[in-house]
Order: structure tokens, then C-alpha cells, then sequence
């Protein structure tokens, strides 16, 4: 693989102007008459879906690292959620994860935080990467998947009937909450996972890089947050492994289990009974 030894590479502007967009329209939720309750409910709701459920419990531990396995109806329905994260299609978001883990913190990662926070945060995103030509070699498993292709084409347009359905209900106000202040919080939070957590917090585990476990992380992202953990033990279900680390996905994975939607479920040597 091509690696990047540096950030001057050639600039993603359709990456730009849609991520400039998102943050701009977002700004108009402070303005007078765009601000109700209703619209902060329905964004902490939509926000748990398309963050908790779609990129973290499903585009991340179940399909990224198949940390357990779920009926094929479940997965869909997860990745779907994932999906309305707007954060690339989901073939895309997974390839990417998985060379991140390869080549975490080495000239190879796409967000390789020795470049520095802006990089590893946002940064590398709005740069053509070597990385993005090398996602169909990592998603071997689900490229050719129909739905999975659905996903990744229509990522926009899917959006797009989300707002529609908020603008039904709740009119403007339920839009620029529930789409664009939702997605600048779900952008931001996961990202913190690529930024913050290789640069402050604990490490509890040798994982030859400098993934942290960070504890203010772990409360935005549903337990992403104890990063050392998971890059030390990759394929585990469980991320907080030590009592006082919280990881609600966990959570999460324990009630699918008891509902028999989640089966061989991987977990750490030091958390199995």
C-alpha cells in the first residue's frame, strides 16, 4: 500500500463543502425560533440510533471486528442505522476502520495521530487518501452485498427521507436539530475516538501504538472511549473491561444475548468467566 509520509496530499473539496455545509446549517439551531424541546429530544434519540447503535454497536463490534454475531435481519437493520451517521457508506467506514487497526499510529493509518490532533480528528478526511483505494481489499466480506451496496450509494438520499419524515412532524426546527446538529455531534464524538483517545487518558495494555483509554470519550460514544482496551483485545465485545469503565454497548451486546440475537459473542481473556 501507498503510504502517506505527510499532510500534503491533494484536497477532497466535495468532502469539504459537505462538511462545511452540515456545520453551517447546524450554527442556525441558535437562532431565535429554531430551538424547542422537542427538537432536543428527537436529536438525543436519533443521535443514540445512528451513533450507539449504527456505528458503534453495529458498523464497529459487529461488522468491523465481528465481536458477535447476529441474525442477518439484526445486522442490516444496525448498519442501516449506521449509515444514517452520514459518515461514508458503511463498505467505506469499515475498510477504513480495519486498516486503521493494521497500521495503528504508523505512516500507513489513515488518521495516524503522530501527525498530529487536527489530522487524526477531522483533517484526514478532507485529503484524497491512499487509504480510500485500498478499502476493497479489507471488506472482502460484505463489498458485494447487496444491501451493504444500497448503503453506500444512497447514504445521501436516505438522509434526505429522514428529514423529510422530522420536517412532517416537527417542522424546520426538527431538521436543523435532528439532521444537522445530530450529525455534527455524531462526526465530532466518534471522531474523538481517532483523535483523543490516542492522546489522553490510560494505558492499561501493551498495544504498540498510542491508544488511550479516556473516560469522557467513553460517555459520548456509548464505551468507545477505553481505546487501549480494544486495540490490545480488537476482536472483544467489550471494551470497558475494569469495573469502573462503563461501556453501555456492552450493555447492550449482554441484552441482545439474553434475547438470543447475539451469539458467539468474543470477549477478552481477563473479562471471561
Amino acid at each position: 500500500m501507498t503510504v502517506a509520509t505527510s499532510q500534503k496530499l491533494p484536497l477532497d473539496w466535495t468532502v469539504i463543502i459537505y462538511m462545511a455545509t452540515i456545520h453551517l446549517v447546524a450554527m442556525l439551531a441558535f437562532f431565535p425560533g429554531n430551538f424547542s424541546w422537542g427538537a432536543i429530544g428527537i436529536t438525543l434519540f436519533i443521535y443514540w440510533i445512528t451513533g450507539g447503535l449504527g456505528i458503534t454497536l453495529g458498523l464497529h463490534r459487529l461488522v468491523t471486528h465481528r465481536s458477535f454475531q447476529a441474525p442477518k435481519w439484526l445486522e442490516y437493520l444496525l448498519v442501516f442505522c449506521g449509515t444514517l451517521a452520514c459518515q461514508g457508506g458503511p463498505i467505506q467506514w469499515v475498510g477504513l476502520h480495519r486498516i486503521h487497526h493494521k497500521f495503528s499510529d504508523t505512516e500507513t493509518d489513515p488518521h495516524d495521530s503522530n501527525l498530529g490532533f487536527w489530522w487524526s480528528h477531522l483533517g484526514w478526511m478532507l485529503h484524497k487518501i491512499p487509504a480510500d483505494k485500498e478499502v476493497p481489499r479489507y471488506t472482502q466480506d460484505i463489498k458485494d452485498d447487496p444491501f451493504y451496496q444500497f448503503c453506500q450509494k444512497y447514504m445521501i438520499l436516505i438522509q434526505l427521507v429522514l428529514g423529510l419524515g422530522l420536517y412532517a412532524i416537527g417542522g424546520w426546527s426538527w431538521v436543523i436539530w435532528g439532521i444537522f446538529v445530530r450529525l455534527v455531534m455524531v462526526f465530532h464524538f466518534t471522531w474523538f475516538v481517532n483523535s483523543a483517545t490516542h492522546k489522553f487518558g490510560y494505558q492499561t495494555h501493551e498495544s504498540n501504538d498510542h491508544s488511550r483509554n479516556c473516560w469522557w470519550v467513553a460517555l459520548l460514544t456509548f464505551g468507545e472511549g477505553w481505546h487501549n482496551n480494544h486495540h490490545a483485545y480488537q476482536y472483544s465485545a467489550r471494551h470497558g473491561l475494569d469495573w469502573w469503565e462503563i461501556d453501555i454497548t456492552w450493555m447492550t451486546i449482554r441484552f441482545l444475548q439474553i434475547l438470543g440475537l447475539a451469539t458467539n459473542v468474543k470477549l477478552a481473556p481477563i473479562v471471561e468467566k
